[in-house]
């Protein structure tokens, strides 16, 4: 019997605030030592209130506006009861009948659209460390803000399952209220997976894969989920709701607990926290603050970039805002539009002058994103360079370079790396082209002094004759002694072009 898959994906964002959700404590706990950044709050001492942190509110409007959500003016925090080690209080500080973020969608490269049920505010649990005989348990983690972003059961593939994972967390990043750091757990995707008869108008029975820090994990656990629910079916068995847990290293899923569902976590209102109650002039205050998004970037370059280079560049804000600028900054040039930057890391703000629509960026902003995805990404410093970027100026200048033939491809690839190199810095590109002696020649005048001084030479008279002759392979060995005698500073293009005239 044939089945269709659905996958429903509870995503969990760390929101990257300055403190937690309910303390003044330190909220970005990566890299300190357990139980380091933690607060009366936190390990929920008697008498201990919380008190809640106004800007997680922003970043969950900001958030929600990332994925086309409602944003709902009026919501309010729930208790969920539940006792495990890494909670001190027994309970969670969550929303559960009326979230702060309402139904949206998040739309992926493919043009698919993934709707989202909800998400909501709550504060995160501790983390435990298991041992043969032991556990530990680090609080630093209790009450971090988080978003839980509830999906629609629209995925059916665990490609789509990747892919949206993906594009969320790309959206949490571009809205700028995560870290992003997967590794570190400030993205995770609980997976619940069902099989049903194709045609069927009820889903099967669901099991859910808790705590995925990645997008292939994600998609390896969907996939191994499907066959072994599968085989179950086959079987003429019964899929058992509950909770699993996913062993990257075997590739397979392992039962966990029975899945409790939400009247065994007993909700109530959260009696020591009021409701929220928002504006409508503070919602779209906030919802103005939300930068340009990826498929904001897409419908940017497409057509000037390919869609493979862009999918890769999408995955580093930092880089696509980069190319924003170098765009902008080369319509300014042109009298197009004009730009107001405060500083070289600020996006710019464009008005259309004289043309009421966007102009697609140039082959200069496609040079320089191959070089972002061939070059830079390649280095095994990929990553501290991106905090340092080249400025806009020098880029532009590169390019231009590039596209007057005043630096050969393998000259460009050498000048944009001394871009990130400490000791080139605030040189520009120009003077580091020149010191490394990388700037073609392309005077015509002085390279046809050149070549005639080397088309004298008694072993160049050879191969001149079998050009002549019809063997016209040999314009490479006359190009390399042109540019042997110009100690590589010529143009090979012009030189192969005066060459032939000559020789004619």
């Amino acid at each position: 019997m044939k089945y269709t898959p659905t996958i429903g994906i509870e995503c969990h964002v760390q929101l990257s605030t300055k403190t937690k959700l309910f303390s003044e404590v330190d909220n970005d706990a990566r890299g300190k030592e357990p139980n380091s950044c933690v607060s009366p709050v936190d390990y929920a001492l008697p008498g201990m209130l919380p008190r809640l942190n106004g800007e997680a509110i922003k970043y969950a409007i900001r958030a929600g506006r990332a994925m086309n959500c409602e944003i709902n003016a009026f919501s309010r925090f729930d208790r969920k009861h539940y006792f495990y080690p890494d909670s001190p209080k027994g309970y969670q500080i969550t929303q559960f009948y009326q979230p702060i973020i309402g139904p949206g969608f998040v739309e992926l490269p493919s043009g698919t659209k993934i709707r989202i049920e909800h998400a909501h505010l709550e504060g995160d649990a501790g983390k435990l460390t298991h041992f043969s005989n032991y556990s530990l348990v680090d609080l630093n983690r209790v009450d971090t803000p988080l978003i839980e972003i509830v999906s629609m059961p629209d995925i059916h593939s665990p490609k789509d399952a990747h892919d949206y994972c993906k594009e969320l967390w790309r959206l949490m990043c571009y809205a700028e209220v995560t870290y992003g750091d997967l590794f570190n757990g400030n993205m995770r995707f609980d997976v619940n997976i069902s099989l049903a008869p194709e045609g069927a108008k009820e889903l099967g029975t669901r099991a859910e894969i808790k705590n995925l820090n990645s997008f292939r994990s994600v998609e390896r656990a969907a996939e191994y989920e499907i066959k072994r629910q599968t085989r179950i079916l086959n079987a003429g068995e019964k899929v058992v709701q509950e909770t699993r847990g996913w062993n990257d290293a075997t590739g397979e899923t392992t039962g966990q607990r029975s899945k409790e569902e939400a009247k065994d976590y007993r909700y109530m209102p959260e009696p020591d926290l009021p409701p929220i109650n928002l504006s409508q002039e503070f919602i779209d205050a906030e919802s103005a603050k939300l930068p340009m998004m990826p498929n904001d970037y897409r419908k940017k370059f497409e057509g000037t970039l390919k869609p493979d280079i862009l999918e890769i560049l999408l995955d580093y804000p930092s880089l696509m805002k980069k190319l924003d600028q170098l765009a902008t900054r080369e319509d300014a040039s042109e009298g197009l539009s004009e730009v107001t930057t405060e500083n070289e890391g600020a996006s710019p703000v464009t008005t259309g002058a004289s043309d009421p629509s966007p102009r697609k960026p140039s082959s200069r902003v496609s040079l320089i994103a191959n070089l972002f995805t061939s070059v830079l990404l390649a280095e095994e410093k990929s990553a501290e360079y991106l905090n340092d970027l080249p400025s806009t100026n020098d880029l532009k200048d590169l390019a231009e370079m590039n596209e007057k033939k005043e630096l050969s491809s393998t000259a460009t690839k050498e000048v944009f790396l001394k871009l990130f190199d400490p000791q080139m810095k605030g040189r520009g590109t120009k003077t580091i082209a020149k010191e490394l002696g990388l700037v073609q020649e392309n005077d015509l005048g002085a390279l046809e002094k050149i070549v005639d001084t080397v088309l004298a030479k008694p072993e160049t008279q050879k191969a001149q004759a079998d050009y002549k002759a019809g063997e016209q392979k040999v314009i490479g060995f006359l190009v390399g002694q042109v540019m042997k005698a110009s100690r590589g500073k010529a143009n090979p293009s012009a030189v192969q072009e005066i060459l032939r005239k000559k020789l004619a």
